[in-house]
Order: structure tokens, then C-alpha cells, then sequence
């Protein structure tokens, strides 16, 4: 006879609430739901069980008199639409600890090892003016010109990771959970966060975006990173009254992509949507970046900014629409190693080899369980 077990309706819609499933996924996968919301049912503990996996949400806490106070574990500056955004989502969260996790670990592989310690910029703050702090930073980078340094977004995706890798900062490109690619991060909760730390920094890109939002969070989350500051964010370019901190990483981000003197220089003088276009490809950024950056120049006014801001997000949104999902394509391990890190995953696979690491832990740091794929990913790497 099946075991069937009490629970709250609230800790049931909390779970699918957490889970990101609309009512057509939640009556598809769950049949039963509705009943057991209303009482008319008991979930058996297997059904119970199996909708605790499904949902992602802890077995244990179904048994709760009331949905737990769930909250981000670093600080939260994501203000969608100028909002604060208030319960994070089970694929958001699940990010989070898993990169803290790689942290925790690849923080005691430096102090072991003797790693040089980040080569960052001392002594910023959100004082400091945005434009010495970009300088600066597209010094560390080497930066003389995106459009000049790759001839595509994604190359200059790997370039820029490639850079701010060699600064000794950790950098994780994601769009699922893991590598679990059924769980598929949502850019509207988030572009990506921040892990501050004095020997194991770590930046995280929500790679679920467009490669052009992309490049604008990673140097959003680095200006998170050199003022020592671990944040979630949206690295949105349209503030209004928002976080100081957020617009601060803004500014930063913004002038080390688009210099003012470089776009003044190259801008046509008609901001017409194959003018967009064109400097949006130049300076490797999307077209509202490129809008923001000539309001910044004083080249359109304020009112011109807005207009044009409302119309050409209504016109990028109607193109994201009409194209079809991209077909999963191109080399595993090469994506997985950007998943990854490739200065983190050459840590884990140097320290397993070495003996310092358990190759089961290896394993699970690397999200595989087949030594086929541990040794073709150190393969990859260049570690023999």
C-alpha cells in the first residue's frame, strides 16, 4: 500500500514557483498538482519524492509548515526595470554554491601551491573616477581597440577571458546549471555575479545572453572584482536611480568598451539603426550600449536617448523573437573548459594527477563522472 504524505499547498506552488515552471510545464509534468494543491489529493512519498527532483527543491524542506526564507548569498543588486528582484530561482541559487564550491577549493590550491596572487588594481573605490579606472584596466587588458583585437564576438569573448584569466581572476561563461543543460539559466534573473576574494576571485557570465551582453558583464563583473566587492547583478545599461555600486561598474564597463574619444572619432553623425549597427560591431557591443555611450558624449540629448532606447529594445527583442534556438554545435570539452575555467579546470586536473586530489573529487569539480573525459579534457589542456 503507498505511503501518502501531508503537505502544505504553499510549500507545493513555492516549489514550482522556485522551479520556474509556468502553470502549462506544472500541469504537463505534475497532473496531479492541482488536486493536491486543493486537498482533494495526497502526494504518495515516491510522487513526493520524485517532485522534489524534478522541481530541485530539497526533499526535507517539503515538510515544512511554510515555504523557507530563501535568499541570495552575496549581495543583491539586480534592479530589472529599476525593481529590486526579490525570490531567486533554484537554477540562480544552485549556480551560486556550485561556484562557490569551485572557490572554496581552488583558494586552499593557491595557498598550497604558492600562486602568485592576483595582479589587480589597488586602492579603487566607487570614488575613484570611472575613466582613470578604465584606463587602467585597458592597460591590464591590453586593449587598444575591440574591433581590432578580434573580428567576432565570441573571439573577443576568449580574448578578454584569456586577459583577466592571466590577471589571476578566475572566469566561468555558463548558460545551464553545471552541465546539466535541462536547467537553462534565464537571462532576465540575472547576467552574472561577482565571488571577491583576496587569492581566488572569481567572475561568473550567464552565457544563456546574447554575446554581445555577454562582453558588457564580464567587464562589469571585473569592476565588481577590483573593488573587492561580491555582488549578483544585471549589469543592465539602462539605470535610472539605481544601485551607486552597479552604476559605478557601469560607467567603468562602458568607457573601457566604448572610449568616448574612440566613438566621437567614429560616429557618423546620424544615429540611424545602420549607424547602430555599425559602431555596435566595431566596438564589439550591443546597439543600446552604443545608444547609452552617445548620450554619454553628449551627442543625442536626454530625451533623444530615451526615445531611441524604448524603440530600438522593442526592435532587438522582435529579431530575439523570430530566430530559431541554435542547435547544440561545436567541441565539448572546449565548451566545457569555458564552463569551467580553464586556469581552474588545469588546477583540478594538475592536482588529481599529482596526488594532492582524489580523482572522485576531481570529478566532481570537473561535473564528470568518466576518467575518458578527465583525460581528453587534460588533453585539451596541454597537461600530460
Amino acid at each position: 500500500m503507498s505511503v501518502r504524505v501531508d503537505v502544505q499547498p504553499r510549500l507545493l506552488e513555492w516549489a514550482v514557483e522556485r522551479a520556474g515552471w509556468d502553470r502549462e510545464t506544472t500541469i504537463d509534468r505534475v497532473p496531479s498538482f492541482s488536486d493536491w494543491v486543493a486537498g482533494v489529493k495526497k502526494p504518495t512519498l515516491k510522487q513526493l519524492e520524485k517532485f522534489a527532483r524534478d522541481t530541485h527543491a530539497p526533499l526535507g524542506l517539503m515538510f515544512l509548515p511554510e515555504p523557507p526564507d530563501e535568499t541570495v548569498p552575496i549581495p543583491d543588486m539586480r534592479t530589472f526595470g529599476n525593481k529590486q528582484v526579490t525570490r531567486p530561482s533554484a537554477d540562480l541559487l544552485d549556480t551560486i554554491y556550485l561556484c562557490q564550491d569551485r572557490q572554496d577549493w581552488y583558494r586552499t590550491y593557491v595557498q598550497t601551491n604558492d600562486v602568485e596572487p592576483p595582479n589587480l588594481i589597488p586602492h579603487v573605490t566607487t570614488a575613484t573616477p570611472a575613466t582613470v579606472v578604465a584606463r587602467h584596466m585597458r592597460e591590464k587588458l591590453d586593449l587598444p581597440s575591440l574591433g581590432h583585437v578580434a573580428s567576432s564576438r565570441q573571439q573577443t569573448i576568449r580574448y578578454l577571458i584569456d586577459r583577466i584569466e592571466g590577471l589571476g581572476v578566475l572566469v566561468m561563461i555558463n548558460g545551464v546549471v553545471g552541465t546539466n543543460t535541462h536547467r537553462k539559466l534565464n537571462p532576465q534573473e540575472f547576467r552574472g555575479f561577482a565571488l571577491a576574494d583576496p587569492l581566488a576571485p572569481l567572475i561568473f557570465v550567464n552565457g544563456a545572453d546574447t554575446k554581445a551582453a555577454q562582453i558588457f558583464t564580464l567587464i562589469h563583473e571585473f569592476a565588481h572584482i577590483i573593488l573587492g566587492s561580491s555582488t549578483l547583478s544585471d549589469a543592465s545599461t539602462h539605470l535610472e536611480n539605481g544601485v551607486h555600486e552597479e552604476e559605478w561598474c557601469n560607467q567603468v564597463a562602458a568607457e573601457v568598451l566604448v572610449p568616448l574619444d574612440a566613438l566621437q572619432h567614429d560616429f557618423s553623425g546620424e544615429e540611424s539603426v545602420e549607424e547602430l549597427e555599425r559602431l555596435s560591431n566595431t566596438f564589439q557591443v550591443s546597439t543600446l550600449v552604443i545608444l547609452k555611450r552617445l548620450f554619454d558624449a553628449h551627442l543625442i540629448t536626454w530625451e533623444e536617448y530615451r526615445a531611441r532606447y524604448v524603440t530600438e529594445q522593442k526592435r532587438i527583442g522582435e529579431i530575439l523573437a523570430s530566430q530559431k534556438p541554435s542547435k547544440a554545435g561545436g567541441n565539448f570539452y572546449n565548451t566545457q573548459l569555458i564552463r569551467l575555467s580553464r586556469t581552474f579546470a588545469s588546477a583540478v586536473i594538475a592536482s588529481a594527477m599529482e596526488g594532492s586530489t582524489a580523482y572522485r573529487q576531481a570529478y566532481q569539480l570537473l561535473g564528470t563522472k568518466e576518467r575518458s573525459t578527465f583525460d581528453t579534457m587534460a588533453s585539451e589542456l596541454g597537461i600530460a
